[in-house]
């Protein structure tokens, strides 16, 4: 069972109106009716598999690491057996990921930091996780909500962060941190993992960074106040 403080210690949220917070259950039920699945892309049996394959996401799509990971977790399927691997080996089967090198000591140094403090167990709070060589809060998120069903914060990634701005959910442009603890205040904390999933579907389907013209989707039309499509579509 989980750590009671994983439920009482949160950062200061910014206070939200009611108006504002009714609004951000509008557009969450709008992106559930059009998104029924939210799911991680990530493919994944497992905790540790999870923390793998998030460390590799960076700067890298999910295709691509979910084509890297069947070798990779084949050949070191455990925390011990990772933490025991040749560095230059994980080098060479996490390559085509980018960053290679600093990806395959995170792959180690995580997995060594697993096998001998948390006895070969992910662990399962955020300051445990965020110990970890080249764990940060969005890896964090990743692996506590999607593997062990605990919704401390919200994943934001380059699509969250867009339509956070898009969607007048956030006046912070590039901060990670505040733009979290915009969308933890405004969206109800049961939702918080599927929120994530929810825009980065949307992102991928409608939202997209670069708009030649202006996208034929209902939740764009009605909740995109910020979004250049709603210029264009003026025009």
């Amino acid at each position: 069972m989980p750590n009671v403080k994983l439920y009482d210690d949160l950062p200061k949220l910014p206070q939200k109106t009611e108006q504002e917070k009714a609004r951000a259950r509008e557009i969450l039920n709008a992106l559930y009716e059009h998104y029924p699945d939210p799911h991680c892309a990530l493919v994944h049996r497992n905790a540790f598999e999870l923390l793998c394959a998030t460390i590799l996401s960076a700067q890298c799509t999910d295709v691509r690491v979910n084509k890297v990971t069947p070798e990779l977790f084949e050949a070191y399927p455990t925390p011990e057996a990772m933490a025991e691997a040749p560095i230059q080996e994980l080098e060479e089967l996490v390559r085509s990921t980018g960053f290679y090198r600093n990806k395959a000591k995170a792959l180690k140094t995580s997995s060594q930091t697993i096998a001998e403090e948390h006895g070969g167990e992910v662990p399962q709070t955020m300051d445990e996780l965020l110990e970890l060589f080249g764990v940060a809060r969005k890896t964090a998120n990743v692996v506590l909500g999607n593997a062990f069903n605990i919704n401390v914060g919200v994943v934001v990634d380059t699509h969250v962060r867009r339509f956070a701005n898009r969607y007048g959910l956030t006046e912070e442009k590039k901060n990670t941190d505040k733009i979290e603890r915009d969308l933890m205040a405004l969206f109800p904390r049961t939702s918080w993992t599927d929120l994530s999933h929810l825009i980065i579907h949307h992102g991928r389907n409608a939202c997209k960074a670069r708009i030649s013209e202006p996208p034929d989707h209902p939740v764009c039309k009605k909740y995109g106040i910020n979004c250049k499509c709603r210029q264009m579509r003026k025009e």
